[in-house]
């Protein structure tokens, strides 16, 4: 017996209604079973997690249809928040003990055997509070990696935190060799600042951005400033409160809003709280036991042994749950968080999320909304934040009161397989489980990423031969891909960015994959920005989609549905009020035969101006190799092709 010939949680002749559900709400559970199969009763077995409770309800018989019998129940999820596992049991007779003319209910148990026909299903129940502002997941997201997208002049670094140096040459490789003591300090800097940001925000305008997400502004040793130095000072070298105040207030006058980066699960040793080298004048704890930051710090052995992330001595653990250290950041009124959102910020990117301890993720997400009711927070997770486990501990992200989105990864893995070969059915399956775990404004609501500071560059990744990445570090920081690979990986970026920018969620762009930019891991994809030298055939594929998603409101918020996904072909559709458009992209290098189901005269290409006229309900546009389309359904239109 198959599983979909018994039940499929995405239909909702099965299971209504479709996904996550807010606490209170009556979910209809309904299976069927050939009757061949000889089952007297079913059952639906339930585990609601966080409340630690198990229920076992006998299924109401509905009837025979045709060779299925149907059996329903209802699972009530009053006062039931988290993950519930639901799968179900039957009980069947013993065809050996069936006679003509037995009465089976007076079998006493006699001859029947328990089977559980099917693997446990997730149900998330969620609070019905749940608000998620959607100005962040209805617009675009820009990723800048600061030191490296824009500086408008060669910076001094004397007297700064650190032992820094900065390159003359912005098109240098960031140093990645290590040092006599194999450590790599991230020491080099190229000066990307905010006066660099501000003067290039027309630029980001014109892609169609809505939200610039900056990796850490705040002082630190170190080049990628995850290592805080004082979360209330930006980083001389990248600018000053005013600065960053000021831009805030440029880009608002562009529909720009700002994202910072929240690192507050360890700090850099050389801050003003550890101070591990006497950088400052304030005793910090690795000076004195009598620092007033001591206490943020779990010593073992002061002041050499301590926790520290991953082990990396440099970045000194804090105890988020110590009341000093939540005051500083979370509670006082010049909090961190309500202190930036008052410059200027409206969102924050919360660092390694798994490492926040719940009870911190729900006071900081009451500060930032106190302090600005339309704040965002988004955390980093790399999984489906549903059901992630972190130290042993199922985590409630997304149940109301932490997160209101996630970073994407699962949606860049999924995305990414599907271009190099992979089936589009598994992107599919892979997306629609997120869907249905996923409280819906949450989904929509996602960080849709497909490169991060912390991943391959897209290009590469979508052209390197996989055997490069064994390769030697000198060879991988000189490599770029040679004309046929860059054109194909280009061809592949462009299908990305298309499934990206239609798909429910913010399309998150890291810095210059829209310019062409190539590198693997760390720091080969922290390169500068290309300006002068961007591609310009990418820049412009990508100005064409921000326009396409800022014009229509169905790639903004529109319903998610799915016309083809099979082998090399996908196709979803995004639908609201008065407007139907699909996304469309062939990622095979031979042309893909393609018919949709179409509710028009006519679909128009947005992306090309090809128009093609749909025959009897069903539109078939050409889809040569590596070929994406966004087609918007309109009334005939003279001239166009015929489908």
């Amino acid at each position: 017996m198959s599983l979909m010939s018994f039940y499929d949680a995405r239909d909702s002749a099965y299971k209504d209604p479709f996904g996550a559900v807010t606490a209170g709400t009556d979910v209809s559970l309904s299976i069927r079973v050939p009757r061949a199969q000889a089952v007297s009763h079913a059952f639906l077995c339930v585990s609601f997690e966080f409340d630690r409770e198990s229920a076992e309800i006998l299924m109401d018989w509905c009837g025979l249809d045709r060779d299925e019998d149907v059996y329903r129940a209802v699972l009530p999820t009053t006062g039931r928040l988290g993950p519930v596992w639901y799968r179900f049991r039957v009980e069947r007779f013993d065809r050996s003990d069936l006679h003509i003319g037995v009465n089976t209910e007076t079998m006493d148990g006699k001859g029947i055997s328990s089977e559980e026909i099917l693997p446990p299903f997730q149900l998330t129940v969620y609070d019905e509070a749940l608000f998620v502002p959607d100005w962040y997941g209805r617009g675009i997201t820009y990723h800048i990696f600061p030191d490296r997208f824009r500086r408008t002049d060669v910076p001094d670094p004397a007297g700064l935190v650190g032992r820094r140096v900065v390159h003359e040459d912005w098109d240098d490789v960031p140093d990645f060799k290590p040092d006599e003591h194999g450590e790599i300090h991230n020491r080099d800097f190229f000066g990307g600042s905010l006066a660099g940001v501000r003067e290039k925000l027309p630029y980001l305008a014109s892609l169609g951005v809505t939200t610039l997400y900056f990796s850490p502004i705040f002082e630190a040793a170190s080049n990628h400033r995850y290592d805080t130095a004082d979360y209330k000072r930006v980083d001389p070298m990248f600018g000053s409160t005013e600065a960053f105040s000021e831009l805030c207030r440029a880009a608002r006058a562009l529909d720009i809003r700002v994202m910072l980066d929240g690192v507050f699960n360890h700090t850099g040793f050389d801050s003003r709280y550890f101070n591990g080298r006497g950088t400052y004048d304030e005793v910090g704890a690795f000076q004195s036991k009598e620092s007033p930051y001591y206490n943020w710090y779990d010593f073992q052995e002061w002041p050499h042994r301590y926790a520290s992330w991953w082990g990396i001595y440099t970045l000194p653990q804090v105890n988020e749950s110590n009341s000093d250290y939540l005051k500083y950041i979370i509670e006082d009124d010049d909090s961190v968080i309500r202190h930036w959102l008052r410059a200027g910020a409206s969102a924050w990117r919360l660092d390694v999320a798994d490492e926040l301890p719940d009870d911190f993720l729900v006071r900081l997400r009451a500060a930032a909304r106190a302090e600005a009711a339309d704040a965002v927070i988004i955390g980093e997770v790399w999984e489906d934040a549903s059901h992630k486990t972190a130290y042993g501990v199922r985590r409630r992200y997304l149940l109301g009161h932490e997160l209101d989105g996630v970073m994407n990864y699962p949606f860049r893995n999924a995305l990414l397989g599907y271009l190099l070969g992979g089936d589009a059915v598994r992107f599919r399956c892979e997306m629609e489980t997120l869907r249905e775990n996923y409280p819906a404004p949450v989904f929509y609501s996602l960080m849709n990423i497909v490169g991060t500071h912390d991943t391959p560059r897209a290009l590469t990744v979508l052209g390197v031969d996989e055997s490069l990445y064994g390769r030697p570090r000198e060879e991988r920081a000189a490599y770029t891909l040679p004309p046929e690979r860059y054109a194909r990986a280009c061809a592949r970026l462009k299908l990305a960015s298309l499934i990206q920018y239609a798909f429910p969620g913010s399309p998150c762009v890291y810095y210059g994959d829209e310019a062409g930019m190539e590198g693997f891991e760390d720091p080969f994809n922290r390169r500068g920005f290309p300006w002068d030298r961007e591609d310009a055939s990418l820049t412009s594929w990508y100005t064409a989609l921000g326009a396409c998603r800022r014009r229509h409101e169905a790639l903004q918020s529109g319903a998610l549905s799915y016309l083809q996904a099979e082998g090399p072909l996908l196709a979803f559709a995004r639908t609201a009020p008065g407007e139907y458009l699909a996304a469309v992209t062939n990622r095979a290098e031979t042309a893909c035969p393609c018919s949709l189901p179409w509710p028009a005269a006519a679909a128009r290409d947005l992306l090309s101006g090809e128009v093609f006229t749909a025959r009897d309900g069903v539109v078939s546009p050409a889809m040569g190799p590596l070929r994406g389309r966004l087609l918007l359904a309109e009334p005939g239109a003279a001239g166009g092709r015929s489908g």
